[in-house]
């Protein structure tokens, strides 16, 4: 698979098989995309990646409160999308709810789809990004932006799903209990990883784009 082909065939994947990934291979893909572009070459990310027991402990305790009622509190700021991104996000949960088939009305169902973002997806796999908290004036949210995706591309060459997964660490106290990462690193991304269940509904889709026309200006090209 090249490059422009793993970019326009990747998608987030929210179903996966229980089967373990081999840690030799997480190993080559971080290894790659530890690569990534980094602004003045700071490389802010550190990376703990999870499994077994642990990762099946963090997703009971994250349920557990979100069913709780705890409202989360992020290592990172978050403010909610409006305007044209707020319909946007929207649109693609809708779309999500039709593929899983959940209606509007049907609270039982939003809530369970609900408990499985903070599940992880039930991946079996979660690579944790944190970053050292004293980088928050100078955090490179651009290069772990490009760090993320290229984690997210260079699994597609083992055969291998991926999902950025904010939801999964709304609940950042539980993964420094549980998952033993230190106070003094913030956890500033998540992704989850396996192999596709291409039975599951939600991995047929494939989210829209704004055509390049609407979204490109060229100057000086006349």
């Amino acid at each position: 698979m090249n490059v422009i082909e793993a970019i326009k065939t990747r998608r987030s994947i929210r179903g996966y098989k229980p089967d373990p990934v081999p840690r030799q291979t997480i190993e080559k893909i971080i290894d790659a995309a530890i690569r990534s572009p980094s602004g003045m070459n700071t490389q802010p990310w550190e990376f703990h990646v999870i499994t077994g027991r642990v990762l099946s402990d963090v997703r009971e305790e994250n349920t557990r409160l979100f069913s709780s009622g705890t409202i989360p509190s992020t290592d990172m700021l978050r403010k909610p999308f409006e305007g044209i991104y707020r319909e946007r996000q929207v649109s693609l949960a809708k779309e999500i709810f039709r593929l899983m088939d959940i209606s509007r009305e049907d609270k039982e169902k939003r809530n369970i789809w609900m408990q499985r973002g903070f599940r992880y997806f039930d991946a079996p796999v979660a690579i944790i990004i944190c970053s050292d908290r004293e980088m928050k004036e100078h955090l490179d949210m651009l290069g772990i932006g490009a760090l993320c995706q290229s984690i997210c591309l260079a699994a597609l060459e083992y055969g291998l799903g991926s999902c950025i997964a904010d939801q999964g660490i709304m609940y950042p106290e539980v993964w420094h209990k549980l998952a033993g990462i230190p106070e003094s690193k913030r956890i500033t991304a998540g992704i989850c990883l396996g192999y596709p269940d291409w039975d599951f509904p939600a991995n047929k889709l494939v989210s829209g784009r704004e055509p390049l026309e609407k979204i490109t200006t060229w100057t000086g090209w006349d």
